[in-house]
């Protein structure tokens, strides 16, 4: 049976030693000024910025706290994944994050998380002689704004030798994933901002 394609962004399922994902996270600054939608599960980066004295989201006090911004293909420092953002006070319901929404985002953003992504098979699928590689991301659209979910994948076209944002750890075992087209891959970030980058 073939694998679905359903693209979902990254899910945190692990850390490199073996040991279930703990649930830990960071809290970050989304500005009002920042002008696109964010996603649960898209992959973001640092924003070299942060709230400025006397500014509040929500009640919460933001001075100094680092901003983010949703990652591309190619950035080459990685901070981690959004796993969720605190109450958005006029929509309760919302679980992804609106253009030019001042928000505290909720980021895993430890170097040694492992997750959970699927593949774009956009040219060709991942094979197993590609384990160990590296790979970068691709997203072509802003997350959905039904399930808040990301639309980020693994450019599967792009599995190199050499240094990219992923590294591919092996083909996620569990019932309808197999390898082929839109198979969902456990990756840890290789470029990440707390973390030397390295080949393989």
């Amino acid at each position: 049976m073939p694998n679905t394609d359903g693209a979902f962004g990254a899910r945190p399922v692990g850390h490199l030693d073996g040991s279930p994902w703990n649930g830990k996270v960071n809290m970050y600054y989304v500005p009002s000024t920042y002008g696109t939608i964010l996603g649960l599960g898209d992959f973001v980066t640092g924003d070299a910025d942060a709230g400025a004295a006397g500014v509040t989201v929500n009640g919460i006090d933001v001075e100094g706290m680092p901003s983010i911004v949703r990652a591309a293909a190619g950035d080459t420092t990685l901070l981690g994944v959004i796993v969720g953002f605190l109450p958005l006070q006029t929509n309760l319901e919302r679980l992804h994050n609106p253009a030019s929404t001042a928000r505290i985002a909720l980021v895993c953003d430890a170097p040694d998380v492992v997750y959970e992504i699927q593949e774009d098979s956009d040219t060709s699928f991942l094979r197993a002689t590609d384990v160990g590689q590296n790979c970068d991301l691709i997203t072509a659209a802003d997350a959905n704004t039904t399930t808040g979910r990301s639309v980020f994948e693994i450019d599967s076209s792009t599995h190199v030798s050499t240094t990219a944002q992923l590294r591919v750890l092996s083909l996620y075992k569990r019932p309808g994933n197999i390898l082929g087209s839109f198979a969902k891959w456990l990756v840890v970030i290789n470029e990440h901002t707390y973390k030397s980058t390295t080949a393989i």
